[in-house]
Formats: C-alpha cells, sequence, structure tokens
C-alpha cells in the first residue's frame, strides 16, 4: 500500500484531469444530497477505466483506505474498484466499511460486484443485515440486492416480506422498495399480488409500486387494469 494521503492526491490529480464541465453542471441537477462543490464532473465510462486501470495496485490500496471521500467521483470510483475486485469475503468486507459513507442513490445503485451472483445464499447473511441498518444507501442497498438477484430462479416468498417489513421516511429507501415491488410484480406477479390486494405496505411505496408497475412493458394490460383499481386514498 503506498502512502494513503499521497494515494489520495495522485487519485485526485487523475480525476481532474478527467473532468467534463458541461456532464459536471448535469451531474448537479441530478444529485439533491450532494454538495455541488463535490461533483467533478466525469463520465461514468471513464470513471471504471480508471477503476480497471488502477486496481490492485498500491496507489488504488492507499486510496480505498481513505474514507470519507471529498468528492462525489471519488465515492464511484471507491465503488467501482470494489467492483475489480474477485474474492467474494474481501468484496462484501469492503461493502460493510464503505457503505455508510454511501451519501446518494447514484453511487448507491452503480455497485454490482460480479462475484457476489456466485455466492448468493451466503449474500442473505449481510442482506439480512443491511436491510436492518439506520443508513439510508445501505438500506437501499440491500433492497436493491434483492431486486436484482433475487427476483427469478433465487426467489423466495421470504424476500418480499423482508422489502415490506422496512418502515423508513427516507424518500431513497422508499422509493427503491417501491421499485422493488414493481419489478416484482414483472417476475412474481401472483407471489407479490397480496401485497398490494391487502394493503400490506404504506401508502406511498403502494402507489408508488402501482405507478411504476402500469408504465412497465412487462406488465400485462389486464394486470395493469387491476393493479389501478388498487390505488389507495390518503384518507385510508
Amino acid at each position: 500500500m503506498s502512502d494513503p494521503l499521497t494515494a489520495v492526491k495522485t487519485v485526485e490529480t487523475r480525476l481532474f484531469s478527467l473532468q467534463d464541465l458541461t456532464y459536471r453542471d448535469f451531474v448537479r441537477s441530478l444529485l439533491p444530497t450532494v454538495d455541488p462543490d463535490t461533483v467533478i464532473g466525469i463520465r461514468t465510462p471513464a470513471l471504471r477505466a480508471l477503476a480497471k486501470e488502477i486496481s490492485g495496485t498500491p496507489e488504488a490500496a492507499g486510496f480505498l483506505s481513505v474514507l470519507p471521500h471529498r468528492y462525489y467521483e471519488e465515492n464511484n470510483l471507491h465503488a467501482f474498484l470494489i467492483e475489480q475486485m474477485r474474492d467474494y469475503d474481501e468484496v462484501t468486507a469492503a461493502l460493510d466499511r464503505f457503505l455508510p459513507f454511501v451519501d446518494n442513490w447514484a453511487t448507491c445503485d452503480s455497485m454490482h460486484p460480479k462475484v457476489l451472483k456466485k455466492h448468493l445464499p451466503e449474500m442473505l447473511v449481510q442482506i439480512r443485515s443491511w436491510i436492518a441498518s439506520e443508513q439510508t444507501y445501505t438500506v437501499r442497498y440491500a433492497v436493491g440486492l434483492l431486486m436484482n438477484d433475487y427476483l427469478d430462479a433465487a426467489f423466495s416468498p421470504e424476500y418480499p416480506a423482508m422489502v415490506a417489513a422496512v418502515r423508513s421516511g427516507e424518500y431513497y429507501v422508499n422509493m427503491m422498495r417501491a421499485w422493488y415491488f414493481a419489478t416484482a410484480l414483472a417476475k412474481q406477479y401472483d407471489a407479490v399480488l397480496p401485497y398490494l390486494a391487502e394493503n400490506r405496505l404504506d401508502l406511498w411505496t403502494h402507489n408508488k409500486a402501482i405507478q411504476k408497475a402500469v408504465e412497465s412493458y412487462r406488465i400485462t394490460d389486464e394486470q395493469k387494469a387491476m393493479l389501478r383499481g388498487m390505488r389507495r386514498k390518503k384518507a385510508e
């Protein structure tokens, strides 16, 4: 590992060399929870290429050891360096350390380490821990994993129950919960329909899930008509 502070300065220099000011202004408009002054403005393919280039180097190790980061793109680079890891235990340890510092939906949703898909049963231990967290984006990440990796062959009825049990006043948690149920309706319609038919979700997530579902091309017209009839009013 190189000196951590030196590694951070070196990485920051590399990041600013990739800056796109027009893109920076666009990204700032998408991230209301992020201080605009911390957005450099770097396109994702360039960040992923940098992560691939420095992965496994002493420079990367030094950079990863320093948290929290100053810049939004440093967080994204951190996420993409985790994606480059190939050992399951190394990845889960890195995620455990990093997730409490994630402060926006884009960084949260961008982390897809391929090794996790090879360890779905083991991952459930981590998911149960993360979904019970008090950290907004740790919970969002857990729900996202259940949506992306556990709605097909690995599906079990206990998973939508885990998502339904989350109670949060955080917009970015509940939006992911709604997204989960909308996707689940497309993939496991009969299994998850009772969560809407029996009003098992809070009102906002219930209605948002229906909105997203009826916008989906994977939901049939008949199903969409049924779901529209399940929308709830605030007075309930």
